[in-house]
């Protein structure tokens, strides 16, 4: 349990914590225990909302109470979900981006069930996909062309190796691509301790407790789905590849579309809506530069093999070019601030005037009092377009 639930906060930590996310265990007992590890490993969040983290199972009044936030899209809170049986039916979670599987699932129907819980799409709140983290080995179950066509990306991390996933295993690997470590059955049982419990029907059930064994992750495996919901069957940057190329005829086109655009959030939002995952291809290439990249150049390099730069090198270049010399004292230092903002958190957050109500803006003045710095909207919105032509320019 420990463990399940340091992985899981590794991988929310590399992705987005406030995603939500349940986490399927095999009864309220272990989903009481899961709730406690998963608060241990979040501590932090928690401090800031008790809510973070809930059990939400059938003989708890509490967290039954929220279950309606948890689905409810505008609700921050809860974001972590731990439960049995409750919520494997009839739960309509919308944004649910995350579900994990630390129960025991012998039923086909029960393990479609339960992975239904994530594959709503709300394109308002940007949830176009969700991911399954499996320890249980349940996902043999997707053995079903039918319903989701062959698995093809797995992912065998070694040690404290990132759980972000990188290309498809080389063809002359095993086929399920995993290895497993052999064990001695006899060693198990003898640490093993039964306990009895009630499941979330209320059946007595009886399980057993490893205690004093040393456990490890035996293997990762990472699935993406494309927009029409089946299992992507090459690797994540040949299908991105794909997929920008089906959209855009070439290069200029791509700068083309991307320049005349209002804001880039909507050809952000557009490409998403057609299953080009940007947080897993930054992910993986950022792992491998050690730098961070926004979409535009994401783009570039994938679909046409274009250098990439960083955000920080993109902001350093306009920076050498003294281009906030034509503004006025107050409207350069807000120029200069969106510069940095957009180093550290891409250029989706400086199109919305609504940035200028926190730090370090509000310390210029008051949203109208920095508008009026430019000669009014109109001239504040075209001072944000252009700083955009010029971090793209080239």
């Amino acid at each position: 349990t420990l463990l399940v639930a340091r992985k899981i906060t590794e991988f929310l930590k590399q992705t987005n914590r406030f995603d939500k996310a349940i986490v399927f265990c095999d009864n309220i007992d272990h989903a009481e225990r899961m709730r406690q590890a998963l608060v241990n490993e979040n501590a932090d969040l928690v401090a800031q909302n008790s809510k973070y983290v809930m059990r939400i199972t059938g003989d708890n009044e509490e967290g039954k109470a929220e279950l309606d936030n948890f689905i409810f899209p505008e609700s921050k809170y809860p974001v972590i979900a731990t439960t049995s049986k409750l919520m494997t039916t009839g739960v309509d979670a919308q944004t649910c981006k995350l579900i994990v599987l630390d129960q025991r699932i012998q039923s086909m129907t029960e393990f479609k069930q339960i992975i239904g819980r994530g594959t709503r799409i709300n394109e308002d709140y940007g949830k176009y996909y969700f991911t399954i983290i499996d320890f249980k080995k349940a996902t043999e179950l997707f053995a079903d062309p039918d319903f989701d066509g062959d698995p093809v990306q797995i992912y065998e991390p070694e040690g404290d190796e990132s759980p972000v996933p990188p290309d498809l295993p080389a063809e002359d690997e095993r086929a399920d691509g995993i290895t497993y470590p052999e064990h001695d059955e006899g060693d198990q049982a003898r640490h093993a301790v039964a306990e009895s419990g009630l499941d979330d029907d209320g059946s007595v059930v009886r399980r057993y407790v490893v205690a004093n064994v040393a456990v490890k992750v035996a293997a990762e495996r990472v699935q993406y789905f494309d927009a029409n919901g089946k299992l992507m069957t090459e690797s994540l940057k040949d299908y991105t590849r794909k997929a920008l190329t089906r959209e855009y005829a070439s290069l200029d086109d791509f700068l083309r579309r991307w320049s005349s655009a209002e804001k880039k959030q909507s050809i952000i939002d557009e490409l998403a809506g057609q299953g080009v995952f940007f947080d897993a291809l930054a992910d993986e290439i950022g792992r491998q530069s050690g730098k961070q990249f926004d979409p535009f150049d994401l783009v570039c390099h994938i679909a046409w093999d274009m250098p990439p730069l960083s955000r920080r090198e993109r902001a350093e270049q306009v920076r050498k070019r003294n281009y906030f010399t034509r503004y006025g004292e107050q409207a350069r230092r807000v120029l200069e601030a969106l510069l940095e903002k957009y180093a550290d958190e891409g250029v989706t957050h400086i199109e919305e005037t609504q940035i200028l109500t926190i730090a370090p803006f509000s310390e210029f003045g008051t949203p109208l009092e920095i508008i009026r710095a430019f000669g009014g909207l109109d001239q504040y919105q075209q001072a944000v377009r252009a700083l955009e032509e010029v971090l793209y320019a080239g």
